[in-house]
């Protein structure tokens, strides 16, 4: 063997079993109860900690090639190993140029070879330009390219990647629905968000929590219920990216329930926190699209993602420079730049706040965090997967270790996070991508090296089951109920 992890703790539903895993040739070639006799180059042990499919993040903007000041792709993805996660899925859209066409995949593609730590694969692109232009059939040699889905803006973007109007999306939606691929929608009403916005900038609101008004729950409600119709009229597959609001999580459950194609993430910041006290306290550190809500929002999207109206997470990873675009001497909350960082945290979130909390059961945490994305996104079983054959992709997961997130002690170049305090138990200790260990948290960190990671296309069309389970994890329901009661109280007094 080349690698043999020895004593590891593996899922099995929501049973961990104590095994050994052998590597081959960067694949999952067997699993052992003992190792007596057998040779490999490598053999590590895992005391007892838990081993998990690699982590996927379905939804990041690495800003590279063109924004390489707030971001390159071998710090995003130095900062994504950092956080357990083994392959990520980079957006078309912040980049110079953005993917629309080979051409720009190409592009963007080249520069990016020598730098990645982790495995990656890319969306494709299409806007309202496109329609307009009449250059919709760009979607096939993107496909041919091995992209995994399409992105689209209901709100604007970068310049180089303008937002669709209702006709505009209608049309993509039917061009590409014969073809089976997602399409990921950010799913905002572009007229409520720019009218309130410039009413509350003549009302003198420059407070932080103002950003998520203007940009209200109704924004995000009605883009939802748009994509919807849509779908159900042209029976393209459909997936709001981001979803924020618990109204999103009704619409995505009953749309699912009458068999619409329809799928949904959220991101870990709108599991834990809300736009009152972030918003206030960060300002423009907490300034993101679509904003944070409340904390009932919070509740029902872990409820979400227990019982499948929510499909897995992602971390919408858009960090900008802070002197520049977050915090410049003229910057207010309406003219900064709206993105967080996120890759090193999602991991360490779901397992702190979900696993170890009882929010979600161990074979919805691997769900969640890697097996339905990988289903999604047509690159199951290598990925996401830990059968006979799959890439030997692991995040290894000590449970009981405590820390605290710093926002200084990452390797991202983004030195903010509104997470940024936070005390967690459990995080990621080790991270292996095709049978190399490319981070270790007791051992040095960062291990792996730039050009390892390796561009992964889409190997077929899959789809989610799109079941709805029936409930509701005692810790999420004990949440609800208390925030109900506070709620009907404060509307008593």
């Amino acid at each position: 063997m080349d690698l043999i992890l020895k004593n590891a703790l593996i899922p099995q539903g929501d049973r961990k079993v104590e095994t050994n895993i052998l590597v081959d040739n960067g694949e999952i070639v067997g699993f052992t109860n003992a190792i007596n006799g057998m040779a490999a180059k490598e053999i590590i042990d895992i005391k007892g900690n838990l081993v998990v499919p690699g982590c996927i993040d379905p939804h990041t903007h690495f800003m590279d090639p063109g924004f390489t000041h707030r971001e390159t792709f071998a710090t995003g993805t130095r900062s994504a190993a950092a956080g357990g996660i083994t392959t990520h899925i980079d957006m078309p859209c912040c980049s110079k140029p953005s993917v629309r066409d080979r051409e720009s995949f190409y592009k963007k593609i080249e520069p990016l070879k020598s730098q990645a730590y982790i495995d990656y694969c890319f969306w494709g692109g299409m806007t309202g330009e496109d329609v307009r232009e009449e250059l919709l059939d760009n979607i096939y040699p993107q496909i041919e390219e091995g992209v995994v889905a399409f992105k689209v803006y209901m709100t604007p973007s970068v310049p180089t990647f303008p937002k669709v109007t209702d006709a505009e999306m209608l049309e993509i939606f039917s061009k590409i629905a014969p073809t089976g691929m997602p399409i990921g929608v950010h799913a905002e009403n572009y007229e409520i968000c720019t009218f309130y916005s410039e009413k509350m900038k003549k009302e003198g609101r420059m407070d932080g929590p103002a950003w998520a008004e203007a940009r209200m729950a109704l924004a995000e409600k009605a883009a939802i219920q748009l994509v919807i119709s849509f779908a159900e009229a042209t029976g393209a597959r459909v997936h709001i990216v981001h979803m924020t609001t618990k109204e999103g999580v009704e619409l995505v459950r009953e749309a699912k329930k009458r068999g619409v194609k329809v799928t949904a993430e959220t991101c870990p910041h709108y599991l834990v926190l809300n736009a009152q006290d972030s918003m206030t306290e960060r300002g423009t550190f907490a300034k993101i699209a679509p904003p944070l809500r409340e904390k009932e929002d919070n509740i029902v999207h872990w409820q979400g993602l227990a019982d499948g109206s929510i499909d897995f997470v992602g971390t919408d990873h858009a960090p900008y420079e802070i002197a520049t675009e977050k915090d410049a001497p003229d910057s207010d909350i309406w003219n900064s730049f709206p993105g967080i960082p996120g890759v090193e945290t999602m991991v360490p979130i779901l397992v702190s706040e979900g696993l170890n909390k009882g929010r979600l059961s161990l074979s919805r945490f691997v769900e969640v965090t890697s097996r339905n994305a990988a289903i999604h996104y047509g690159i199951y079983p290598k990925k996401g997967s830990m059968e006979l054959g799959s890439d030997a992709d692991f995040t290894v997961i000590d449970l009981e270790r405590e820390y605290t997130i710093d926002e200084q002690k990452t390797e991202s170049m983004a030195k903010y996070n509104p997470l940024h305090g936070m005390q967690l138990k459990g995080m990621p200790i080790q991270t292996i991508v095709r049978g190399k260990v490319v981070y270790d948290e007791d051992n040095g960190g960062i291990l792996g090296e730039s050009g390892y990671g390796e561009f992964v296309k889409r190997q077929s069309i899959q789809k989610l089951d799109r079941s709805i389970k029936y409930e509701v994890y005692e810790e999420t329901a004990k949440e609800l109920a208390s925030q109900q009661r506070q709620e009907k109280a404060l509307i008593n007094n």
